[in-house]
């Protein structure tokens, strides 16, 4: 029997919509922090499979999601490309810039990354054999939108100024920049794939802050690019695209770019969506990530609604962005049991 996510973004409405969280593997689960305790550093939790496998398939264990989606970062792809990247402690992510044409020029060659990435498809590997038959395995990559703002600011920023700058002064650098990272994207997509992913998605955290023309030329071009190239090579794998904040920009996104799936972000109503968005194919979203922390009769409610906005094509559930660290565990029972009782 297929699996329920693989038949959701086939375009079939389910009974009951298939569940999976953003970040579901993560610092709200204790044993996830055990993990990582045992890693050291969080690069090296990304970068050893048996443990990166390890807190992939937590989730799965305790809450049966259908879905498992690759422990990694989306900054592991600068990192192959050679920017130098670490962590701070409580802070985030930091790289080395890049500012001008000569910063791009000076970065590794594509074909060379997967030296860097070997241990993202070995785990992988790991997780094809050691999942349930019935959990479907996702792949990620950020977007490169998303993906430049960090490597031109060297960490995240809160209106990713630098990135419109530099895409405002030096806009030959800036798109050289988005062309290496989207060809850089499917090999490493693609390379996903061959290792075993069922189903990629595309992360486009930063969609909301390019508007007009920008957001077509940056998000939804190199998207679109993206998925025709995976497309071409790996013709029957699904592909979700997730243009956070796009707002209007999510009409039409699936058809412009050839995504199986657009995943939406709770600034917009499951019901506007239901409307605007699923008419074209399969939607993925949208609770308030909140509701994991707050819990309660409110989050019974809100749970409910999205089910039954969606209820009449095909869905996938999910919340409007990635669960935080202070989410209490049990809250994400109290959601599956409600989708599923």
């Amino acid at each position: 029997m297929t699996k329920s996510i693989l038949r959701a973004l086939a375009g079939e409405t389910l009974t009951t919509p298939p569940i999976w969280m953003m970040r579901q593997a993560g610092r709200y689960l204790p044993e996830y922090k055990a993990t990582r305790a045992q890693a050291g550093d969080f690069l090296k939790l990304c970068y050893t499979p048996d443990l990166a496998a390890e807190v992939t398939l937590q989730p799965i264990r305790r809450y049966g999601f259908d879905a498992a989606i690759l422990f990694a970062d989306i900054l592991l792809l600068p990192q192959a490309l050679g920017a130098d990247l670490w962590f701070v402690t409580g802070e985030g992510p930091r790289l080395s810039t890049i500012t001008n044409g000569a910063g791009v020029a000076a970065l590794r060659p594509i074909e060379d990354i997967h030296e860097t990435l070997n241990p993202i498809y070995e785990t992988l590997r790991i997780l094809t054999r050691a999942l349930p038959k019935e959990t479907t395995l996702i792949g990620f990559a950020g977007a490169p939108w998303t993906v430049a703002t960090y490597m031109i600011a060297g960490r995240g920023t809160p209106d990713q100024a630098p990135a419109h700058l530099m895409r405002s002064q030096d806009r030959p650098a800036f798109e050289a920049l988005i062309d290496v990272i989207t060809h850089a994207t499917i090999e490493y997509l693609s390379a996903q794939i061959e290792a075993g992913a069922e189903v990629v998605k595309l992360f486009d955290s930063w969609a909301g802050s390019l508007k007009g023309q920008d957001f077509i030329d940056f998000s939804l071009i190199p998207t679109q690019k993206i998925i025709a190239a995976l497309k071409a090579r790996h013709p029957h794998v699904p592909i979700i695209a997730f243009p956070r904040e796009a707002g209007d920009h999510y009409v039409g996104f699936a058809k412009a770019t050839g995504a199986d799936c657009v995943a939406i972000d709770n600034s917009v109503t499951p019901e506007w969506a239901a409307t605007h968005v699923q008419k074209d194919g399969c939607v993925q979203g949208n609770l308030a990530p909140q509701h994991m922390v707050t819990g309660g009769t409110e989050l019974i409610k809100a749970t409910k609604s999205v089910v039954q906005a969606f209820q009449n094509g095909p869905h996938i559930f999910n919340l409007g962005h990635g669960i935080t660290p202070d989410a209490n565990p049990d809250n994400v029972q109290i959601m599956i049991d409600t989708i599923r009782g």
